[in-house]
C-alpha cells in the first residue's frame, strides 16, 4: 500500500467519527482508493492521443490538454475498473447496481457510449434533496471514476509543464472539466483550484470567480458555519455558482481533496438553499 493512501485512509477512519452521517460514503470512498491505486499502478502509457508537440501551445491558448474527443482512446482498463466499481456497488447498493449490470449484460447499456456521453455532454446539478438524500447518479460516479487512472498519469506526466504555465482559466488544464473544491495554501493562502476527474491541482487568483470570470468584488462572497471555520463557501452573484474553499495555511501534510469534498457535502446544501449551484 502506497504510503500516501495509508495515510488518506488513516484520515478517512478520523473523519468518520467526526462525521457519521457521511460514514457510507466514506468507507465507499476507502474502497474505491484502494481500487484506485491498483489500477493507476497499471497504467503504463496515455490512453489519450496526446500530441506533446502541443502541448505548451495548447496551454497558453487556454486550451486543456486532453481533447476526449479525438479517436484512438484504448477503453480497455478503464471498462474493467468500472466492472470492478461496480462490485463495491452491488455491495453497498445492490439493487441499483444489479439494474446497472443487468443493462450492461442486455445491452441496453454501452460503457464506450457512456463514457463519451459523460465526458462530452454537461452534467445535471445535483438538487440539495439528492445531496441531502445521498441519492447520487451512480452511475455517472462510477463512468468518471473509472477514467481515473487515465486521467491522473496525464495529469502527473505534464504536471510540472502546467505548473510552470500561465495557465489563467478556471476550468482544468489536463482535462478541462470545472473544480467543485479549492484550497488556500501557503503563509500567503495562494489559492488553488481542484480537478476531481484527474486530481489535477492549478493556482487561480483569489478574488476571481472560477466559472465566469467575475473581479468585482461588491459581487464576490463566502460564507462558512460556525466552528468549522477551515472550511467556507465561495459564491459569485454575478453568475450564482459556488465552490468550496479548505484553508490548509496552517497544515503541512498534504490534503486530499477528494476526501474533504465528502466531508464537507453539507456545504453543498447550504450553497443551493442559498440560490447558489
Amino acid at each position: 500500500m502506497a504510503r500516501d493512501l495509508k495515510r488518506v485512509l488513516e484520515t478517512i477512519e478520523r473523519y468518520k467519527e467526526g462525521n457519521p452521517h457521511y460514514k457510507e460514503l466514506l468507507e465507499i470512498l476507502g474502497e474505491i482508493l484502494i481500487l484506485r491505486e491498483e489500477y493507476r499502478r497499471k497504467v503504463q502509457k496515455s490512453i489519450f492521443p496526446v500530441q506533446d508537440e502541443l502541448i505548451d501551445a495548447k496551454l497558453q491558448g487556454g486550451l486543456p490538454i486532453i481533447d476526449f474527443g479525438a479517436s484512438g482512446i484504448d477503453l480497455t482498463e478503464p471498462r474493467n475498473f468500472f466492472m470492478k466499481l461496480l462490485e463495491i456497488g452491488k455491495a453497498k447498493n445492490p439493487e441499483e447496481t444489479g439494474e446497472i449490470l443487468k443493462d450492461l449484460e442486455d445491452g441496453a447499456l454501452d460503457y464506450e457510449k457512456l463514457v463519451y456521453d459523460a465526458f462530452t455532454q454537461p452534467g445535471e446539478d445535483e438538487s440539495p434533496e439528492s445531496i441531502e438524500e445521498e441519492s447520487f447518479d451512480l452511475l455517472r460516479f462510477f463512468i468518471e471514476e473509472s477514467l481515473r487512472p487515465a486521467f491522473e498519469f496525464v495529469a502527473e506526466q505534464y504536471g510540472e509543464k502546467i505548473s510552470k504555465s500561465s495557465w489563467q482559466e478556471g476550468y482544468c488544464p489536463t482535462c478541462g472539466r470545472i473544480p467543485k473544491i479549492g484550497e488556500l495554501r501557503e503563509e500567503e493562502g495562494r489559492r488553488f483550484l481542484f480537478c476531481n476527474q484527474c486530481g489535477t491541482r492549478w493556482h487561480y487568483k483569489r478574488v476571481k470567480c472560477p466559472f465566469c470570470g467575475n473581479e468585482e468584488q461588491q459581487s464576490l462572497a463566502y460564507f462558512s458555519v460556525e466552528g468549522e471555520e477551515k472550511y467556507r463557501v465561495d459564491v459569485c452573484d454575478a453568475c450564482k455558482r459556488y465552490i468550496k474553499t479548505v484553508d490548509f495555511r496552517s497544515q503541512t501534510e498534504e490534503p486530499d481533496l477528494d476526501l474533504e469534498d465528502i466531508a464537507t457535502l453539507h456545504l453543498d446544501i447550504l450553497a443551493h438553499e442559498e440560490g447558489y449551484q
